[in-house]
């Protein structure tokens, strides 16, 4: 498989088409390799539009949906950043880039060590791992400029929002299949929030995280 590419079908093919058109974006997508932080029997599918398996029943988000997520962000070089599930720790990297530090939550702690196995590989030094719930965020180390959870939750937390700083944006995918719905949430003021809808999709849960309870008649 000629690597580049493939990466470079990714991008024109998968990421541009869904309205991801920061150039800054795009061309980080070339910088940091997202091959290196695939399991190596899955390494042939790191460009594919597709959730990656990667092991304790989680996946990696599909390209696009990272990109669009990073896009809508608008990490700055002074951000403290959050991410909920690290998984294979790409998100955070392609976040560590661009912000000042990243702090990223995995409740699985062979996931927290295989994302930390991949950082140090690729030399990113300014994201730190805690192993633990992410569900109620990780308030020890905020208030934060942005946050993004990396999975679904039936509902927006408060907790979340009450970590982020004003001007702080959180991008979070909320809802029960079949119908689910990307959001950007920014803090406007002290407890004040607007929200976006960004577009519909499905992607797994948080683990750990209970569907919201249903009306019994």
């Amino acid at each position: 498989m000629n690597i580049e590419q493939a990466r470079f079908n990714m991008i024109e093919q998968q990421i541009r088409p869904w309205e991801v058109l920061d150039p800054q974006v795009l061309d980080l997508l070339f910088v940091v390799k997202r091959e290196d932080f695939v399991p190596v029997a899955y390494r042939n599918l790191a460009f594919a539009d597709m959730e990656i398996p990667i092991g304790q029943g989680q996946v990696m988000l599909a390209p696009r949906v990272e990109a669009r997520f990073l896009q809508e962000l608008g990490i700055k070089k002074t951000d403290k950043v959050l991410e909920i599930g690290t998984g294979s720790g790409y998100m955070a990297a392609l976040l560590a880039a661009r912000a000042e530090h990243v702090v990223t939550v995995e409740c699985r702690a062979e996931l927290a060590e295989f994302a930390r196995e991949n950082l140090n590989k690729a030399g990113v030094s300014n994201v730190t791992i805690e192993n633990g719930c992410g569900a109620q965020g990780w308030a020890a180390r905020g208030p934060y400029d942005a946050i993004v959870v990396s999975a679904s939750l039936p509902v927006v937390p408060e907790v979340l929002l009450k970590q982020l700083r004003v001007g702080g944006r959180l991008a979070i995918v909320v809802g029960e299949a079949p119908v689910m719905e990307a959001q950007l949430i920014t803090c406007t003021g002290e407890g004040l929030y607007q929200t976006v809808n960004l577009f519909e999709t499905v992607i797994p849960a948080l683990d750990g995280v209970s569907a919201k309870p249903s009306f019994a008649f």
